[in-house]
């Protein structure tokens, strides 16, 4: 192993101060774990962070991104929980092993918290889980956000049952893994869309029904009409809930996950109440949720959507593909290594 490393630092806000910098490799502390990086997936929230636009007023140099797989190469003092050469992810939330969130605390990728994007990361032991066998790591590296948020929603806070009829809002990463898992799990999924060649996409991985989104809310009596309404939303997007409330079955759930409209959302009260809505927050997950995800990954064959593949010193197109848009995971490969 050579003493240095690449790895994307940033010491400013914007996507234009970006570097891609040489450092030595780090050596692992008492309980942590050496891992050679495999794979780096990027998230919504990793543009969120470079703009400074996820904590507004707080910044500070960082290295991007949260979601990674790899290889456990040297095992730091007291350090049990793997041995080298095993494949891992991290857990995004750091501490969190189980239960209910902290509510505070350190998270990956993002200001305060170590970002993943560079060949070796040194890391508590506690922060990662074991890779699913089934997947590859270009594939791995994209479930400790968007999918780990899917599985919350659905079967951590959701207990989905066979049947239920679930709504997912667009065809973004946390909308694609909830797709495979509800049809897995037995459910009906409506999936909306602002185009019919996504839709056409989201129906080949199994979704029961793909309706087109329109700003007037005429695809929510489409969706009564197929469904006679749903179980569950999963809301991606935030901003004006009316139309995921109204969609809602008595007694359904409302599961609020994105941010895409912005940080603040409008929620119609009257029906709510009328129909005794459950109004979920969800915050991805924990690391024993994680570990249950892999092992339903494991046990299901599900096979996380990859849009495109990038090398690590192309970050920057990856990230304005992110801007653009993608159906599925955009993924940094990390160069080989010796």
């Amino acid at each position: 192993m050579t003493s240095s490393m690449q790895g994307w630092q940033l010491m400013q806000p914007g996507a234009h101060n970006l570097e891609l910098v040489r450092r030595p490799i780090p050596e692992p502390g008492p309980g942590e774990v050496l891992v050679r990086v495999a794979a780096v997936a990027l998230n919504y929230r990793d543009q969120l962070i470079v703009d400074a636009a996820y904590e507004p007023g707080a910044f500070a140099p960082l290295a991007p991104c949260s979601d990674f797989a790899g290889e456990v190469v040297r095992l730091g003092a007291g350090a049990t929980r793997f041995t080298a050469g095993a494949r891992v992810l991290g857990s995004f939330t750091c501490d969190w092993v189980d239960g209910p969130p902290p509510g505070t605390g350190q998270a990956l990728g993002g200001v305060g918290g170590p970002g993943v994007l560079a060949e070796y990361l040194a890391l508590p032991e506690r922060w990662l889980v074991a890779a699913p066998a089934s997947l590859d790591d270009v594939q791995a590296a994209t479930l400790p956000c968007t999918a780990l948020t899917a599985w919350n929603a659905l079967f951590e806070q959701g207990r989905l049952r066979p049947g239920q009829a679930v709504l997912l809002q667009g065809t973004g990463g946390v909308a694609l893994f909830a797709l495979q898992l509800a049809r897995a799990a037995g459910a009906r999924v409506v999936i909306t869309s602002s185009t019919e060649s996504k839709l056409a996409r989201a129906r080949a991985l199994g979704a029961t029904h793909g309706v087109l989104r329109d700003d007037e809310g005429n695809w929510v009596r489409q969706v009564q009409a197929l469904t006679g309404g749903v179980d569950h939303v999963l809301e991606l997007a935030a901003g004006d809930l009316t139309h995921s409330v109204a969609v809602l079955k008595p007694g359904g759930r409302l599961s609020l996950i994105g941010v895409f409209e912005g940080f603040e959302a409008r929620l119609p009260l009257v029906p709510v109440f009328q129909k005794e809505i459950t109004v979920q927050g969800i915050y991805i997950g924990s690391r024993s949720a994680l570990e249950r995800l892999v092992a339903a990954v494991d046990a299901l064959g599900i096979q996380p959507v990859i849009d495109t593949r990038y090398p690590l010193h192309d970050f920057p197109a990856a990230l304005q593909h992110l801007r653009r848009g993608a159906f599925g995971k955009i993924v940094i490969k990390m160069p080989s290594r010796g």
